[in-house]
């Protein structure tokens, strides 16, 4: 099962990635973007821009493509996913148009996603920007996985709460797949 941590930005993402690895045995993909944009903002003062949105997501795609070798069990977990990238690209740029991010974020397969609440405090970094955005943002995201029937679970509540949330939503389901 590839599972994906999705949402807003500053809202447990990363954490919730990296513990559910570390509580079920496997393995995570850290969120490509994060280290393409700070290193680009660090060498130029420079954020994100339209062009950088293929070179994220397929980086993101490659850290998957490797993760999933590297999985002790048939269960990953990806801190974002191209889907997401396509939707923050429309998020941040007018008139957004991009087809083959579209085209490549709308193939990729994925068995489930936990979506993040805005209920955990704010952390500030050089990349966050949309503090008073976060509402929003999340109704973005939320939309999208809506508009495109992809299975979801919203995860509210402090970061204890969803780990144990998303760890009883994986058993459910891995009952289902020995079910078929």
């Amino acid at each position: 099962m590839k599972i994906v941590i999705y949402g807003a930005e500053s809202t447990g993402k990363t954490w919730l990635a990296k513990n559910l690895a570390k509580n079920l045995d496997t393995v995570w993909v850290p969120e490509y973007a994060r280290e393409f944009l700070q290193k680009k903002y660090d060498e130029t003062g420079n954020v994100c821009s339209y062009d950088d949105l293929m070179p994220i997501a397929r980086g993101q795609i490659r850290l998957e493509n490797q993760a999933q070798k590297e999985a002790k069990k048939d269960l990953i977990f990806c801190d974002t996913n191209p889907l997401q990238t396509y939707y923050y690209g429309r998020a941040y740029f007018p008139n957004f148009d991009h087809p083959e991010l579209w085209d490549l974020a709308i193939n990729r397969h994925y068995d489930f996603y936990f979506l993040t609440y805005i209920d955990i405090p704010w952390e500030e970094d050089d990349l966050r920007d949309k503090p008073e955005e976060r509402e929003e943002m999340h109704q973005l995201f939320e939309n999208s996985l809506k508009e495109n029937n992809l299975p979801y679970l919203l995860l509210k509540g402090n970061k204890k709460e969803r780990l144990e949330k998303a760890i009883d939503k994986i058993n459910q389901l891995r009952k289902l797949n020995a079910n078929i």
